[in-house]
């Protein structure tokens, strides 16, 4: 049985950037005026964008409905509004989840003096019911030495999304899952089959676009299929750590 790793590099993302409003956007699915019908979605991820808002610089207040809204800031400071009453400051390393449900509408917006980068994923619900409901995790409740992190289990999408931190030169098992969505933060990273479920000279993945492994800088990301025989690791590749969002999911 093949398993297809499905790789997406950061710079092939749709720029959907608003210089003059201080907004630098990339996507890594359809959204908004762009339109591939080749990347809607991948199992329940409907989005997966990074944003960079300028010291200033905002979304006013929109609405959503039957979305599970999930952000990781990676620099500066998100201040996040909503019409469920909710005023709160998303730091780095905290992990906010906004269920839309029937309806919600919510303000994002950099108000302090530094730079502003999240990452925002956007995930069908199994069901079209229930009222809006907001959490924040803030990083200190979260274990900060631990290589692999349950962050937020979303069963309204049948999903879990784990934080990996990795060291170089000590492999780590990729969460297992009928779908996996991979998106580095920070520093490179290799992954194929564990050393003992790969056969000597064989390719260490079936990988998108020819490459001869599955190798991850900042900002790139891979889609898993259907799960084949032994698992996946994952190795920070090169001297730094790296650090990289991974969501599991029954499909």
């Amino acid at each position: 049985m093949v398993r297809v790793i499905d790789v997406r590099r950061s710079g092939d993302r749709y720029r959907g950037s608003e210089p003059p409003s201080g907004i630098s956007s990339l996507h890594a699915f359809s959204f908004g005026r762009h339109y591939d019908p080749d990347n809607l979605r991948f199992g329940p991820l409907l989005a997966c964008n990074e944003e960079r808002l300028a010291p200033g610089a905002g979304f006013d207040e929109h609405p959503h409905s039957h979305t599970e809204i999930v952000t990781w800031v990676t620099e500066g400071e998100l201040t996040h509004q909503d019409s469920t009453g909710h005023t709160t400051v998303v730091r780095p390393g905290d992990v906010q989840h906004l269920s839309a449900a029937s309806g919600v509408r919510h303000v994002e917006r950099n108000d302090g003096p530094a730079p502003l980068a999240f990452l925002q994923m956007w995930l069908a619900p199994l069901t079209w019911d229930g009222t809006p409901a907001y959490s924040l995790i803030r990083r200190e409740d979260l274990p900060q030495d631990h290589p692999d992190t349950v962050v937020l289990t979303l069963p309204a999408a049948a999903a879990a999304l784990h934080h990996l931190q990795l060291t170089p030169g000590r492999p780590q098992p990729l969460p297992e899952a009928p779908l996996r969505y991979v998106h580095v933060l920070n520093g490179e990273v290799r992954f194929g089959p564990a050393p003992a479920e790969a056969p000597s000279g064989a390719p260490e993945a079936d990988v998108r676009h020819g490459a001869p492994a599955a190798e991850l800088g900042r900002g790139d990301s891979a889609r898993i299929g259907a799960p084949a025989e032994g698992p996946l690791t994952l190795m920070a590749h090169g001297e730094a750590p790296a650090e990289l969002l991974v969501w599991a999911m029954e499909g």
